[in-house]
Parts: C-alpha cells; sequence; structure tokens
C-alpha cells in the first residue's frame, strides 16, 4: 500500500523544485513565475477582469492584484474600468505581445527539460492523473 504523505510529499518538493526552476530560467525576461502564469493566462484567454483571473488561477485576490500591480509597473499589462467602477479588465500590452515569443521560447526549453525523462504517452497520462487529482 502506498503511503499517501509520501507520494503528496514528492509531489509537493517536485513542485517547488519545478517553481524555482522556472524563476531562474524566467529572471533573464526580469520576471517570476507567478507573473508568468498571469501572462500565460491573458495570452490564452484574452483580456480578463481581474475577479476572473484570480478565479481561474485558483489563487487569492489579493495575491493577482500585487502581481497585476508589477506586471503593470514593468509594462506588460494594463487595466482598464469594466462595466461598472469596481470591475477592472486586465489585458496584455504591445510590449507583452512583442516580448512574450521569446519569454514561451525558455519556459519551452524549461518544460522540455523537465519531462525529458518521460514518455510521450507517461506525459499523457500524467496529465490525465493530474486532472482527477481532487475530484
Amino acid at each position: 500500500m502506498i503511503n499517501k504523505s509520501e507520494l503528496f510529499h514528492t509531489l509537493y518538493q517536485k513542485t517547488r523544485h519545478m517553481t524555482k526552476e522556472l524563476n531562474e530560467q524566467l529572471q533573464q525576461h526580469q520576471l517570476y513565475s507567478s507573473q508568468w502564469s498571469i501572462l500565460y493566462c491573458l495570452k490564452k484567454n484574452g483580456p480578463m477582469t481581474q475577479s476572473e483571473m484570480w478565479r481561474y488561477l485558483g489563487v487569492e485576490a489579493p495575491t493577482v492584484t500585487r502581481t497585476l500591480l508589477k506586471l503593470e509597473d514593468a509594462g506588460w499589462i494594463s487595466r482598464k474600468h469594466g462595466k461598472d467602477k469596481r470591475e477592472r479588465l486586465v489585458f496584455l500590452t504591445s510590449k507583452a505581445e512583442n516580448h512574450l515569443p521569446t519569454v514561451e521560447k525558455s519556459v519551452t526549453n524549461f518544460e522540455e527539460q523537465m519531462l525529458q525523462n518521460l514518455t510521450e504517452e507517461e506525459q499523457e497520462y500524467l496529465l490525465s492523473l493530474l486532472n482527477k487529482l481532487g475530484n
């Protein structure tokens, strides 16, 4: 019988390791993994409200707001008022549109490095298992 505590500990440790390694890759772009998550989210989904974003990412609203402020200060994103004064719509700037292909290349290289020991079939199986987790 598998030790569930060991399973979750290993999953947690691998996640921390990958986040650390990704942060090192992103350093050349003056970005962190949390910022990359938001940029990727906007690239994939288009402009979103801040509340849509924190729900999608599964992160607390204040955390997303702090990260958005840093991205806005660095010129990666812009925010505008939405339908009412409380709603803020977030979208990528032209700087982001121009630089994201280079950032994506760094992330893709990192991802390939992390998955190099898994076959294509194993990668698909891992994804299916992760999607089942917690459901």
